[in-house]
């Protein structure tokens, strides 16, 4: 539940992330800071578990 919801805020953040919060992006490092994040909280996750 709590992972789909997360993936939900992430394709939702990449996807219109710059027009509602407005933030110019032109190179695309905004959207590769969220990416970068989203895989590292994923990794992360997977080494807390066991």
């Amino acid at each position: 539940m709590v992972a789909g919801i997360a993936i939900a805020m992430f394709v939702a953040l990449v996807g219109w992330g710059g027009r509602y919060f407005g933030w110019e992006d032109p190179d695309g490092k905004v959207q590769l800071a969220l990416v970068t994040a989203f895989i590292l909280g994923i990794i992360g996750g997977f080494k807390s578990r066991g």
